[in-house]
């Protein structure tokens, strides 16, 4: 099996303005992305930008870039541009890499493009790892997946799901078991429907969550997900995190 990662790097950002070329180490964030990408077994790893600069950027560190529009309103759609310009066929398998996510695992790339490759029922894989603690679990900025049997998504929810009838009806102090899942934003699919994902109808239930995947659930679309054994590394949403990760690349506490 072959795949390729798409990393969509958006210049507008409300809370950190021309994030993905912030500086790590002397290396922008997003050519940090496209390097934990290329340790993947990706056979190619593309940014698809809506900035020269960004080109530039990844130009000069050897990344493959391509310019695509800045009106698009979501990364799924940038990504099935991009899939237009490199001319990616219909069946193959493309890895949504977030342009903030510069300690994403290479290995977790890999286990959502197998695990979409084995799923012929599935339209799209993604990430998750149980979730340890209450306040995690409590936060709605932290969403949650629920799954049935053979690990395949039932709903998404910045809500405590599943909530646990007896247990929490004096308010969360403990966390159920089996423990409750984190989603990450980690994304496979085929070329073909990100092809037509942009072209359905957003859902209820995805506007009032703000979460762009149950747009899938809402037209019948299936969703399986690798359960990992340990979270992600820390994106970067803001200068806290970003200051965070500097640390890291940095090698200091």
């Amino acid at each position: 099996m072959t795949f390729t990662v798409l990393i969509p790097a958006r210049m507008a950002s409300s809370r950190l303005p021309d994030k993905p070329l912030a500086d790590l180490a002397g290396v922008p964030m997003v050519v940090r992305v496209a390097h934990r990408a290329r340790a993947s077994s990706a056979s190619r790893v593309v940014v698809a930008t809506d900035d020269e600069r960004v080109i530039s950027a990844c130009q000069s560190h050897g990344v493959e870039a391509i310019l695509t529009r800045s009106d698009h309103l979501s990364g799924s759609d940038r990504l099935a541009e991009a899939c237009k310009i490199l001319k990616l066929k219909e069946q193959e398998i493309i890895v949504n890499v977030q342009g903030d996510e510069p300690l994403i695992a290479p290995e977790s790339i890999d286990a959502v493009a197998q695990l979409l490759a084995r799923r012929d029922d599935c339209s799209m894989s993604t990430l998750a790892h149980a979730i340890d603690n209450i306040e995690e679990f409590s936060s709605p900025h932290v969403v949650k997946v629920v799954l049935d049997a053979r690990d395949t998504a039932l709903y998404f929810s910045r809500a405590p799901i599943a909530w646990w009838r007896d247990g929490f009806s004096h308010g969360i102090t403990q966390l159920p078991s089996p423990a409750p899942l984190r989603h990450v934003g980690l994304y496979a699919y085929r070329v073909q429907f990100l092809r037509v994902f942009p072209q359905l109808k957003p859902a209820p239930l995805e506007m009032l969550e703000s979460l762009e995947q149950l747009r899938a659930l809402w037209h019948g679309h299936r969703i399986a997900v690798h359960v990992s054994d340990h979270a992600p590394g820390p994106g970067i949403d803001t200068p806290e995190d970003l200051a965070r990760v500097r640390r890291f690349f940095e090698g200091k506490p």
